[in-house]
């Protein structure tokens, strides 16, 4: 800054006035409501969370996995369903279903049976341990488990009665194994159902 003489002038240097203007111009950017960069429709920033939108359940994100043949993936959604609503029956169910998709027989058993035991009344939790049971080869308990799914539908399900007749017929002749395995099918929510593909 320069003083010359008494009327007490002072001078402001060139550089001081540019971070002076520097920042009053990005607080005028930043006092702006309308149309910044991340709320750009075509901005390089990815559009913000709606948070007023209700999330996605994770039981439904899993049943679409599973049907997809994701059965890793679906293991996860479960997960985090549980994490908010429990242990539901069919949390259980749709878990041990995705392990039977990934060869893990025991896992599937057990969650199975937990989930038999939560909801004893409900025809696919009984179907789709019935379905484990074969895959681990006890035919005779597998006929039971199925016979008790096709009582509780009251015999309304397509894919309860041919597991139950396919069972029926392999205890009538077990060694005719040509290819039966393959057409058990699980139930996953309400009648609908689909087939476990192996090798993922």
């Amino acid at each position: 800054m320069t003083y010359s003489g008494h009327a007490r002038q002072w001078a402001i240097p060139a550089i001081t006035r540019k971070y002076l203007a520097a920042t009053i111009a990005l607080a005028l950017v930043a006092g702006c409501d309308s149309g910044s960069l991340s709320q750009a429709e075509n901005g390089p920033y990815a559009p913000g969370v709606d948070l007023s939108k209700e999330a996605v359940d994770g039981t439904d994100v899993g049943h679409r996995l599973m049907a997809a043949g994701q059965y890793e993936l679906a293991i996860d959604a479960f997960t985090r369903a549980a994490l908010v609503q429990g242990s539901t029956p069919e949390i259980l169910t749709g878990m041990g279903s995705a392990n039977l998709g990934l060869g893990r027989l025991g896992q599937a058993e057990d969650l199975l049976r937990r989930a038999v035991v939560a909801a004893p009344e409900w025809p696919g939790a009984w179907n789709n341990l019935g379905v484990v049971l074969m895959e681990r080869g006890k035919i005779a308990e597998a006929e039971q488990i199925f016979r008790k799914a096709y009582a509780l539908d009251n015999g309304e399900s397509d894919s309860i009665r041919e597991n139950l007749r396919l069972t029926l017929a392999k205890l009538e002749n077990p060694d005719n194994t040509g290819g039966q395995q393959k057409d058990y099918k699980l139930v996953h929510r309400g009648n609908s159902d689909f087939l476990i593909r192996k090798g993922q």
